[in-house]
């Protein structure tokens, strides 16, 4: 199972956005990205663009690999509907993501954390699943011997991201609901993201 360990405020300074949920960032607010030194920045190909726009969702959805991208539009393609709205859908029910939204962590990465560990229920069982997929009306929840957690606590008390209309909280009992599958104009991006694109780009070099 991989994990990204590496340079998060770095990755964050590149896009101009906190996308992933930290609290600070002091390579955020630095004029230019990592590595460019004037306001001259070169004009990018078309293929530079949809490999910017996967970068930007693999890095809000914890530093994804490509490959599990691939795998989460293969999944969509096969699926009847709106492939991008599809698409996004996969990626925003992983559990991981999931117990983001709820504030249950206060970043993706936190979240993966809880999952690994085993503090997070689903329908009252265990799951140490990250990319759990979870479907509506299944309640999301914090194992009772982990309510106490100061950084379960203190991100449940934190304002610093609002749960989407999809979701129903209930922080009192540390737990939440996915009430509907999540429409792709619903998701609160940290960013634009042009997913269409990235759809197109997945579908050419996969």
């Amino acid at each position: 199972m991989v994990r990204y360990t590496g340079p998060k405020n770095r990755i964050a300074r590149r896009f101009g956005a906190n996308i992933f949920g930290k609290a600070r960032n002091p390579l955020l607010h630095k004029p230019n990205p990592p590595g460019v030194h004037g306001a001259k920045k070169k004009k990018k190909s078309d293929f530079g663009l949809q490999l910017e726009e996967q970068q930007k969702l693999k890095a809000i959805y914890g530093m994804l690999t490509r490959k599990q991208l691939v795998r989460y539009y293969k999944e969509a393609m096969r699926s009847k509907g709106n492939t991008p709205s599809l698409f996004i859908e996969r990626l925003e029910c992983r559990l991981d993501n999931v117990v983001y939204r709820l504030k249950l962590a206060p970043t993706i990465f936190s979240a993966q954390q809880l999952v690994l560990h085993g503090h997070v229920l689903v329908n009252g069982k265990k799951v140490d699943r990250r990319s759990f997929f979870v479907r509506p009306k299944m309640v999301i929840s914090i194992k009772p011997k982990s309510q106490q957690m100061p950084v379960i606590k203190q991100s449940l008390e934190s304002g610093a991201h609002s749960v989407p209309e999809y979701l129903s909280s209930d922080p009192v009992k540390f737990s939440g609901e996915l009430l509907s599958s999540p429409a792709i104009d619903q998701v609160p991006f940290p960013l634009p993201i042009n997913v269409p694109l990235i759809c197109e780009f997945l579908a050419h070099s996969s």
